[in-house]
């Protein structure tokens, strides 16, 4: 019926579909071409998909805004956070470390105390520096 040259590869494309989809695909194409009404009781009379936001339904993303030098910490999949702290050497490069934990509240303690270490280890190369 759709013209493919194997029922499997239209098995394999349009398997998906299901009959109320078909079903709200046809009302909708009633509606458009031949402008007919919807009924009341049919299921189908609803549309597909939602409607589109309009623009001024628009509200961007605020995330978590950490301080400057405490790092940042990301959700990697389910169960697994990452920490990481990228702070400029000495050198002038940035040298990044990362944590990992299996919730935030974990993430964070060791970012914390990944990020002691840190400091540590930049005072001693300045220091190092600064005495060469």
């Amino acid at each position: 019926m759709l013209g493919h040259v194997s029922a499997a590869t239209t098995l394999d494309i349009y398997t998906h579909i299901t009959d109320d989809m078909r079903q709200s695909a046809a009302a909708n194409i009633d509606r458009g071409i031949g402008k007919v009404e919807p009924k009341q009781d049919d299921p189908a009379a609803t549309p597909a998909q939602p409607q589109a936001p309009r623009m001024t339904d628009f509200k961007p993303y605020l995330g978590r805004k950490r301080k400057p030098g405490t790092g940042c910490i990301s959700e990697i999949n389910d169960h697994l956070f990452e920490g990481r702290y990228s702070p400029v050497w000495p050198d002038g490069k940035k040298h990044a470390r990362n944590v990992y934990a299996h919730t935030r509240e974990e993430c964070e303690k060791k970012l914390e105390k990944l990020i002691v270490q840190m400091k540590k280890e930049i005072a001693k190369a300045k220091a190092k520096e600064a005495f060469v």
